[in-house]
């Protein structure tokens, strides 16, 4: 089945969308300047970093149907309309001073182009890239974890080289720009859709044919999935809810560190805004590694393994946070933990089909990425209201690690729960 479509240049039009929608994790450099100039408070700009990561996750949680009916050009088209109006909108509430616009325009408009525009281009690769799925929907969301990486440092350069305001109008045009390009490349391949490769692999692999027994292909097959189960079945499970509470604290702990980094690392390390800001990217970049990174590792430790060591290392790092001075090792901990939590991300796919399998995983996907909504309120919310109450960074640490720890037992509950399921499953079978 021939296309005139280049899968490759697919993928660079999705890494495209993602690096502009991933600028939100970028968005602690607006912080310290907002409160300098125009006397927000911490939880009040925190508020929209928060708004705007709850409309994500709700509108990609739900909106699925939308990119499935008019495909991925036009549901690219309108995540860049809407994280475009956002942008620039929340630019011009600054230059009017006003706090609620900034909150409506950055938090809810661009927040609902954020969720659009971070489900349009995977479902879209999957289909380009049947022999390397692992390969292209990470490449997707590595794009939106470094999206920081660039939006960080050069933010901050254009808030000191135009405005607050000319930052927001200079990017919003920007991911406008690079949106609409990689959009308007998107297109979902003919049905049935094979590279060429692979078509001669399988024709191959058929003339070749096989001599093995029942009993030796038996034995070939990887062990399966724990369940087949519906949307609705799944949601009845003891394992959906500690699967949904692992991913609630993971993200809590995540997006609490990344809306705050740049203030954060400047006043428990004396850093300037420029040093922080390069921290921030280069978190940005632990981000997008961690997904890819952690992703591999899970197919060969097991997820719930990889979980358990998410938690084991953040509850360590949580812990000495506020004990740490020095600028490099602060650094260096703030990317060990957002690497995990871009890697929770990466995996929670590929854990949702080990524990409830393909039949309606997309659904699945969808109910569980309302914990990304959750968190968006909870992380954040958390650290501005500590930071206004004790003028100290230090508790909200410990108060994220009582709920990392928290975590960590719901990971052992979720692996006897797996071998209790499996062991009914078995005797079922028996």
């Amino acid at each position: 089945m021939e296309t005139n479509k280049n899968r490759w240049l697919i993928a660079l039009s999705a890494v495209a969308i993602h690096l502009s929608i991933g600028s939100v994790y970028a968005y602690s450099v607006y912080q310290n300047p907002l409160n300098d100039t125009l006397g927000w408070a911490v939880s009040d700009v925190s508020l929209a970093f928060t708004v705007a990561i709850f409309f994500l996750g709700m509108s990609a949680a739900f909106l699925g149907f939308f990119v499935e009916k008019y495909g991925p050009r036009i549901s690219g088209f309108v995540a860049a309309t809407l994280f475009g109006i956002g942008t620039l909108g929340a630019g011009w509430s600054i230059q009017l001073e006003s706090l609620p616009m900034f909150i409506a325009f950055y938090g809810v408009i661009g927040g609902i182009g954020l969720g659009i525009g971070y489900i349009t281009p995977v479902s879209t690769l999957v289909k380009w890239f049947p022999d390397r799925r692992g390969l292209a929907t990470g490449m997707a969301v590595m794009g939106f974890g470094a999206g920081a990486l660039i939006t960080s440092p050069v933010a901050e350069f254009l808030m000191g080289a135009v405005s607050i305001p000319g930052a927001f109008y200079i990017l919003g045009t920007a991911y406008i720009i690079m949106m609409v390009a990689g959009a308007s490349y998107l297109k979902r391949p003919p049905e049935g859709w094979k590279p060429a490769a692979m078509i001669e692999k399988e024709k191959q692999e058929k003339e070749e044919g096989t001599n093995d027994t029942e009993e030796e292909k038996k034995k070939e097959e990887p062990a399966g999935d724990l369940s087949q189960l519906k949307a609705n079945e799944a949601i009845k499970t003891l394992r959906f809810y500690l699967l949904w509470l692992i991913m609630f604290i993971n993200i809590s702990a995540g997006i609490m560190l990344l809306a705050v980094a740049s203030s954060m690392t400047q006043e428990i390390t004396g850093s300037t805004a420029a040093t922080a800001a390069t921290i921030v990217g280069i978190m940005g970049l632990f981000n997008g590694l961690g997904r890819i990174v952690w992703a591999s590792a899970s197919d060969y430790l097991g997820r719930t393994n990889v979980f358990t060591i998410f938690f084991s290392i953040q509850v360590i790092a949580f812990f000495v946070l506020p004990l740490v001075t020095n600028v490099v090792l602060f650094g260096i901990l703030l990317c060990i933990i957002i690497s995990c939590y871009g890697g929770g991300f990466a995996c929670l796919p590929a854990y949702i089909g080990d524990l409830f399998g393909t039949k309606q995983l997309g659904a699945i996907h969808g109910y569980l990425l309302t914990a990304w909504a959750m968190a968006g309120i909870a992380g954040p919310t958390i650290v501005s209201s500590v930071v206004e109450a004790t003028n100290s960074y230090a508790i909200s640490f410990y108060i994220v690690n009582i709920m990392l720890i928290v975590a960590l037992g719901c990971a052992i509950l979720l692996r006897f729960n797996v071998k209790k399921v499996r062991r009914q499953n078995q005797t079922q079978a028996a």
